[in-house]
């Protein structure tokens, strides 16, 4: 069943480039936790216990005002297709906005993505890995395009607003700093 790691294995790392989804939990102390599903090839493996993930604009922005607060992070993949498999990577994550020094260095490790807002980077402590026998299996389709024809739509002026009117604090108040050296 269930197994620790103080790392990614070369097998983890494997498995991670297999999947189109996962999932990130955080919170503050006495926040809502929040739990987003990403997708859209943003994830990527920097070495056994760094990993990054790019974030694209959306109707809220849980996850900056969290980490800004608290940096704990959990980032969860599962298998929908063959043997099955869920792991988790446990850690403290930072978020590096497009003003901030190592933005355009990590950028350059992505397909350039118009209303992409922050990169998060986690620095793994545990890695835990659970059968997931009990997960449906689920046939990949494809990429949806409506997030990238919105974003592409509104333009780089038009997201910058719709930042000012909808990412600037969390649900609970906490502020995302997404427009923090404007």
């Amino acid at each position: 069943m269930g197994q620790q790691f103080k790392k990614l294995s070369e097998k983890h790392i494997g498995f991670i480039a297999q999947q189109k989804l996962f999932f990130v939990g955080t919170a503050t102390a006495d926040s809502t936790v929040n739990i987003s599903p990403k997708g859209m090839d943003s994830f990527r493996v920097i070495n056994n216990n760094r990993i990054i993930w790019l974030n694209v604009t959306g109707s809220g922005n849980e996850t900056a005002a969290h980490i800004q607060t608290n940096p704990r992070m959990t980032i969860m993949f599962t298998a929908f297709e063959g043997k099955p498999l869920t792991l988790r990577l446990y850690g403290s994550a930072k978020v590096i906005h497009p003003t901030d020094e190592q933005w355009p260095e990590l950028y350059t490790l992505f397909k350039p993505t118009v209303g992409a807002r922050q990169i998060f980077e986690l620095q793994i402590d545990l890695v835990q890995s659970s059968c997931g026998m009990s997960i449906p299996l689920f046939d990949y389709i494809g990429e949806r395009d409506q997030l990238a024809n919105w974003a592409t739509n509104k333009g780089e002026y038009g997201i910058k607003e719709y930042w000012k009117e909808k990412n600037q604090f969390s649900i609970d108040g906490i502020p995302t700093n997404i427009l923090k050296k404007e």
